[in-house]
């Protein structure tokens, strides 16, 4: 409706134009609005207010001038101004109880719409380093990624999800020097492990598939591998943890060779890797595209080299203490960031401006990273270095997600990533479910912290959001088998043709939330905010369940019957679209 109340406000304005009354060079961007109280109509609109200036008249007199040139509709009963000059708009109400049929008709379509235009967007998420399992904090990103992905599909765009695999650089050293190291204790060496090493049991475990695997062709003695380091940190606080594992990477560097340290790091690599792919299918969420990191500086062509060398050409480049560092504040960035470290190697930022450079050269239209908000500062050097190398910058939007504070029995999950003390997503997935995770997830802002109370998300009652909403197309399946059991049969043209009956509070109330299902879906997908339609669910849910406890369904009324079930099944259908969008399914029995 929103579209066809656009269409008469934009026929009055055309003759506002010709009647000279608005100037033709007035950019007037018309905006329709849901009023909050009925009293006020369905939909309202500014527009007076917005171009009152550019007519040099009162919003009020403007107003009164674009409701006498609407064109005539037969879905508008009545037009008001109301206030400093909204215009009001009532709605038929065969208009709104016809929303019951194009549920119907439009079926898992409903919701769905084509404003992206086809436009290629592609949506980076997760990206989590390779360096042991997905904890919940990753969950949280993979649920918010995958929900943004799919409501920019349900609008029209066309979405490439991509999982950005780092695996290589410094972290990917110490996670293979790691392994390594439990691998030489699983040998019998008497290794002391580096504080700054990854701490958990999972390691133990890649150490011991290694040794399986290959035998103690990789030994090397202890005191090969452990003498003459910088000292590791102490409990005293003496030491330097950096500096020691550093030194003790080049050690494995040295006694093993590039091929056998290869293999070992691609032993760790590849299972850390499989698994992160199996937990995330399992999760529901799937990509297009693994893209490797290594890739950009392996095979025919160096991105990285490449980027340096464009930005040295343009003039962003400079020396300073034996590392090169681009000008990245010239562009708004707090301080100049370092792109080749003093020892000859490239960063992490170099690295990824090479990642970011290469996307936008593969003809996105929009560039979508979803990011931890431990990394806001890192936003402003990437979009200057776009700007550095002549890219469009402003196609890059980056979105933030706030971690995932578990909490069971009222207290709070302690939880360490380097320690190894956390808990992983797959056991999340385990403890709560699958559904309970992806909507629990996404039911707040991504930018706002998340406490997931583990205890909420498995309990069955109204409390629990996901149950109170799943329950609710359950509750509708339960009407139909009835329906069967009682000997009646749904008549649906019936239902179509008794649409007027559909005339309580609660129908209406419910009408009105199916009717706004599509405004939500694309509101929700065009500001990145599944939590939208999380909440929308919610609230349907609740009109549902009322209606449900003050109306029977199954009366001996045909005609009313019939509409009843149409309605029930249309709200059906819509929480099913929209538990869908957010990748949680609409089980027909609770």
């Amino acid at each position: 409706m929103k579209d066809h109340l656009h269409g008469l406000i934009s026929d009055a304005i055309t003759q506002l134009r010709n009647e000279a009354v608005l100037p033709e060079e007035a950019e007037i961007n018309v905006q329709i609005e849901r009023t909050r109280d009925a009293l006020h109509g369905d939909f309202a609109t500014n527009a007076a207010m917005m171009m009152a200036k550019h007519a040099r008249r009162k919003p009020r007199d403007l107003a009164e001038m674009i409701i006498e040139r609407l064109p005539a509709s037969d879905s508008v009963s009545k037009v008001e101004i109301a206030g400093p000059g909204f215009i009001n708009f009532y709605m038929t109400d065969d208009v709104l109880q016809s929303v019951v049929k194009r549920i119907a008709e439009a079926g898992a379509a409903y919701g769905r719409s084509s404003i992206g235009a086809g436009k290629l967007v592609q949506v980076e998420f997760v990206s989590a380093n390779p360096t042991g399992p997905l904890h919940v904090g990753h969950g949280r990103g993979a649920a918010y990624g995958a929900t943004v992905a799919d409501l920019l599909a349900a609008v029209g765009f066309r979405v490439h999800r991509e999982y950005y695999v780092n695996d290589a650089g410094r972290q990917m050293d110490i996670l293979a020097v790691s392994i390594w190291l439990r691998y030489l204790q699983a040998c019998g060496e008497e290794i002391v492990f580096p504080v700054n090493g990854y701490q958990g049991d999972y390691v133990l475990e890649i150490a011991a598939q290694l040794k399986e695997a290959e035998g103690e062709q990789f030994k090397c003695a202890a005191i090969e591998v452990m003498s003459d380091h910088p000292q590791d940190e102490q409990e005293d606080g003496s030491g330097d943890k950096e500096r020691y594992i550093d030194s003790v990477i080049v050690r494995a560097k040295q006694l093993l060779g590039a091929a056998d340290y290869r293999t070992v790091f691609d032993h760790g690599l590849n299972l850390i890797l499989d698994d992160i792919r199996d937990d995330l299918k399992e999760f529901g969420v799937v990509y297009e595209d693994w893209y490797s990191e290594r890739s950009l500086t392996e095979g025919s062509g160096n991105k990285v080299q490449q980027v340096l060398d464009r930005l040295e050409a343009n003039g962003y480049i400079y020396l300073k203490e034996g590392a090169k560092w681009f000008k990245s504040s010239e562009f708004g960035d707090e301080k100049d960031r370092v792109v080749v470290r003093d020892n000859g190697q490239t960063t992490y930022f170099a690295s990824d401006i090479a990642y970011h450079m290469e996307k936008l050269e593969r003809g996105y239209e929009r560039v979508i990273d979803v990011w931890g908000a431990d990394h806001h500062g890192y936003i402003p050097r990437v979009k200057a270095a776009l700007q550095a190398l002549g890219d469009d910058a402003s196609k890059l939007d980056v979105l933030l997600v706030q971690f995932a504070i578990l909490y069971r029995g009222g207290n709070k999950v302690p939880m360490s990533t380097r320690s190894g003390s956390f808990v992983t997503l797959r056991e999340l997935r385990n403890e709560v479910g699958n559904d309970a995770a992806r909507f629990f997830y996404v039911m707040r802002k991504s930018e706002q912290h998340l406490d997931f109370d583990l205890d909420l998300a498995k309990s069955k009652s109204n409390e629990n959001p996901i149950y109170y909403i799943q329950y609710a197309h359950a509750r509708v399946c339960s009407v139909m088998r009835q329906l069967t059991e009682k000997g009646f049969a749904y008549d649906k043209k019936s239902a179509f043709n008794s649409l007027a009956l559909l005339n309580e509070v609660h129908e209406q109330e419910l009408l009105i939330a199916l009717a706004k299902f599509p405004e939500v879906v694309e509101s929700a997908a065009l500001n990145h905010e599944p939590h939208q339609v999380a909440h929308y669910l919610r609230e349907t849910a609740n009109k549902f369940h009322t209606y449900y406890n003050a109306h029977q369904f199954i009366v001996d009324d045909e005609m009313q019957r019939n509409v009843r079930l149409a309605l029930i099944l249309a709200v059906k259908q819509v929480l099913s679209n929209g538990l869908n969008l957010l990748g949680v399914s609409a089980p027909e029995s609770m």
